[in-house]
């Protein structure tokens, strides 16, 4: 159906095509049209996303779950030299794709009330920031690959510096400085895998399927190149050190700028570890996996300890995401099955669920303007509603059997018990603190009587609201109750992706 169809670009490029009228319409409009096409402008943004999605269910609809090659190529002339326009999801990239996609119209949805000024300029910055996400997971081309990973910090850098919070300013420099100093090493590795791939290959290429498999890299320059990736991706996720961007940039974010940067952004780091780490550095991932499993215990532990600590909605949950992403990396590194899957499900999960969460503290927000714990309490009596839902997204965010959040969390730590029992006990203890901070939280918002006046007779979720929040329940309890609708898909990629790594670890000198 979609075989003579560019579906990959139609879905990326299209909201920037979006995006593009918008600006230019509302460029030759005169005044009274240009208030008009200001006024239309999230429900166009909306339409345009909707598409979008509709598109990428097709995809998914389409693709073929038994094949772990990559699907949907197109490829094209482009820089020249080995540098091409490259595009294709495999099991792994094709569900991080549907995410974005999904997610994307209801944060236009749930910003069109919330945000009260230059509405067009802001469904602009979203509609390209869904472009530039979207072509992070379908690049095959290494330069393809980092421009949109680097253009990405642009519109999220407009997002949080206009209509963020009082330190806006900021929470988007040390977003955007943090993010851009790792990227600046990981560019410099690129050009040398570059020239490289020149000298072994016989001509310069930067075709990701075609380094992975056929570029053997020595063991002593896989280190370095190892640790200029690494330093991207674990900022991006981010990992315990460099993480104190996140809970900032989230605090001072609108709601759905935090949506989208807990739902999708932080995977881009996740998955940056599984398409370069993994694949073209195998030795030197080998040699570092017990450093990224006791960063990632620590993560799960220290940071779980600081969301308890926090009085701010938001910087307690922007923690959490810290030490949710902690069980990713664990399971990333311990290169098995169970690891692996479990990763990625689990930041699919996250991705709802820290999004739902997220959207959550933003109906509250909207109606009080205050995030501190403190001020609220016994909104299950005024918001019963809201009361119900805010409780099944924290129940998966702890990890309830029947959600979502449970798979991941389970599946990485079967994977890392079978390399260390000590890593996966570790893991174990930062799920307990994971249910002592987000039952604090829900005690103390949902529970107790109504000692604040002004909470009296606040209103409950209304109908979009209720939307947008039932699609993300419906979301966390079908991945939680029948998770095969994510590993039957990502299968096939994740056992070719385990087993070409067992071949070049047991292929490398001295094995």
């Amino acid at each position: 159906m979609l075989d003579n169809l560019p579906i990959l670009s139609m879905i990326t490029f299209i909201p920037l095509i979006g995006a593009l009228m918008l600006m230019v319409i509302s460029r030759v409009a005169k005044d009274e049209g240009r208030e008009q096409i200001e006024k239309n402008a999230p429900t166009v943004a909306l339409w345009v996303s909707f598409v979008v999605f509709v598109l990428s269910v097709m995809m998914v609809l389409s693709f073929d779950r038994t094949s772990a090659d990559y699907q949907f190529v197109e490829n094209a002339a482009w820089i020249g030299d080995g540098i091409r326009y490259r595009m294709g999801v495999d099991g792994i990239s094709v569900l991080f794709v549907l995410l974005t996609t999904f997610l994307t119209p209801l944060c236009i949805l749930g910003s069109m009330r919330s945000v009260k000024f230059r509405k067009l300029e802001y469904m602009v910055a979203f509609l390209i920031l869904e472009t530039l996400m979207i072509g992070v997971f379908c690049a095959l081309d290494m330069v393809l690959f980092y421009l949109f990973f680097e253009a990405v910090l642009v519109p999220m850098f407009i997002i949080i510096g206009v209509w963020g919070g009082k330190n806006r300013i900021y929470a988007s420099y040390k977003f955007f400085l943090y993010t851009l100093l790792g990227s600046v090493l990981m560019l410099a590795a690129m050009l040398w895998i570059y020239f490289y791939s020149g000298t072994v290959l016989g001509e310069r290429t930067t075709d990701i399927a075609v380094l992975a498999s056929e570029l053997t890299i020595p063991a002593g320059a896989q280190t370095w190149l190892w640790l200029a990736f690494f330093a991207s991706f674990a900022v991006k996720m981010p990992m315990w050190p460099v993480h104190t961007w996140l809970p900032d940039a989230h605090v001072q974010a609108p709601t759905a700028g935090s949506v989208i940067l807990a739902g999708i952004l932080l995977k881009l780091g996740g998955y940056g570890l599984l398409r370069f780490s993994i694949p073209l550095f195998p030795n030197a991932s080998v040699t570092f996996a017990p450093l990224v499993f006791w960063l990632s215990v620590i993560a799960i532990i220290v940071t779980s300890l600081i969301a308890y600590r926090q009085n701010d909605m938001k910087k307690l949950i922007a923690y959490s995401s810290v030490a949710h992403m902690g069980f990713v990396t664990m399971g990333i590194f311990a290169m098995n099955v169970q690891g692996v899957q479990g990763s990625i499900f689990q930041m699919l999960s996250h991705g709802v669920v820290s999004g739902a969460l997220f959207f959550c503290v933003g109906v509250i927000y909207d109606r009080m303007h205050t995030r501190e714990i403190s001020f609220y309490g016994g909104l299950a009596k005024e918001m019963p509603v809201f009361a119900a839902l805010f409780m099944l997204f924290t129940m998966a965010n702890v990890g309830l059997p029947g959600t979502s959040g449970f798979v991941g969390e389970i599946l990485t730590m079967v994977g890392a018990y079978q390399v260390s029992p000590w890593i996966a006990f570790g893991a174990a203890f930062g799920m307990i603190l994971s249910a002592m901070y987000a039952l604090h939280l829900f005690r103390e918002v949902i529970f107790g009587e109504v000692i604040n006046e002004k909470l009296i007779g606040i209103a409950d979720v209304n109908k979009t609201e209720a939307f947008i929040l039932g699609l993300l329940a419906i979301m966390t309890l079908v991945l939680g109750v029948y998770p095969s609708v994510v590993t039957d898909i990502t299968a096939v990629s994740v056992d070719n992706l385990i087993a070409n790594y067992n071949t070049a670890i047991a292929a490398a000198p001295g094995n």
